[in-house]
């Protein structure tokens, strides 16, 4: 992963926010992560995983950019779309830059292209980055470049391998020279916004569709209950894990209770290692089959209510 720089003492700083676009599962938390140099946002082989305007806190020299790792745009049918859609596109909002990513090899076209049409008057810089260079075929990659790129007035386009790094640095250079002038907006060593409460949701969310992604629908949420700091500076972490169907619970729980116990000692795992402290995780499970359309679990998700 490319790593945050220190800012030089005395120099003029730079401070912009770039929106990442693009398709569901186009590869958007993964290139975020790489950005920043660690994992901010969650990432998962099922489409739409990101849920809230994540942001991740990128630094090159003398220059922060604050990514903003939207939701897929997709067409919206459930409140539950409409919601992320409209995240998505409010983290597009006053951005100085707008980064589409797109994965060349599903390319999920019915998505992109509304998309690209979205995007042919924004006034912003544009960006257009295509990811899997690793997995793809160099013609048709060049091709489908040719193509975005005779619809749209791309100032740059990149191709890069959000997994493995490369072609990232020379992106992330770009996007910093792209960047206005102008105090930044958030301490040094601060990574996101996402509050470590909102994080280990998303992080027990995440080993919820890593081991379950085959048997568990979309219809599941990760409610945060609480968070605590005990005396010995460990942290107490309740999580309420939502899904639609009483069917559902048996999946989820596993034989024994085995599953569970699996997907809470994973998200522990990996929670202790982002925070440098001991988690002490408790999960437990709530049918609730109308949860998609309570106002108080979408807030809860950092998301807001769309009508």
């Amino acid at each position: 992963m490319t790593t945050n720089e220190a800012p030089i003492q005395g120099g003029s700083t730079q401070c912009g926010v770039v929106a990442v676009l693009g398709a569901p599962n186009a590869g958007k938390s993964t290139l975020v992560n790489q950005l920043v140099g660690q994992k901010v946002a969650i990432t998962s082989a099922k489409a739409q995983t990101t849920r809230a305007r994540m942001l991740g806190i990128a630094l090159f020299g003398q220059v922060q950019m604050i990514l903003v790792d939207t939701p897929g745009i997709f067409e919206p049918k459930r409140r539950l779309d409409r919601a992320m859609v409209s995240a998505a596109w409010e983290g597009a909002q006053s951005a100085d830059a707008i980064l589409l990513l797109v994965d060349p090899i599903k390319q999920r076209r019915h998505e992109l292209i509304p998309l690209i049409e979205a995007l042919e008057n924004r006034p912003e810089k544009k960006i257009l980055v295509l990811n899997k260079v690793d997995k793809a075929k160099k013609e048709p990659l060049l091709a489908l470049a040719e193509e975005l790129s005779q619809r749209v007035a791309f100032d740059q386009i990149f191709f890069v391998s959000a997994l493995s790094g490369d072609g990232v640095p020379e992106m992330k250079e770009f996007l910093a020279k792209s960047m206005p002038a102008g105090p930044w907006m958030y301490p040094e060593d601060q990574v996101s916004d996402a509050s470590e409460r909102l994080l280990a949701a998303e992080v027990t969310r995440e080993q919820l569709y890593a081991q379950l992604h085959e048997e568990l629908p979309y219809d599941a949420a990760v409610r945060p209950e609480s968070y605590t700091v005990r005396p010995d500076g460990s942290v107490e972490v309740r999580q309420q894990i939502v899904i639609a169907r009483d069917s559902q619970k048996p999946i989820v729980l596993g034989k024994g209770g085995q599953r569970i116990k699996a997907i809470g000692e994973a998200a522990r795992t990996e929670l202790a290692e982002i925070l440098g402290v001991k988690v002490h995780l408790f999960l437990h499970v709530k049918v609730s089959e109308g949860w998609s359309d309570d106002k108080e679990v979408f807030e809860e998700m950092g998301l807001d209510w769309v009508k």
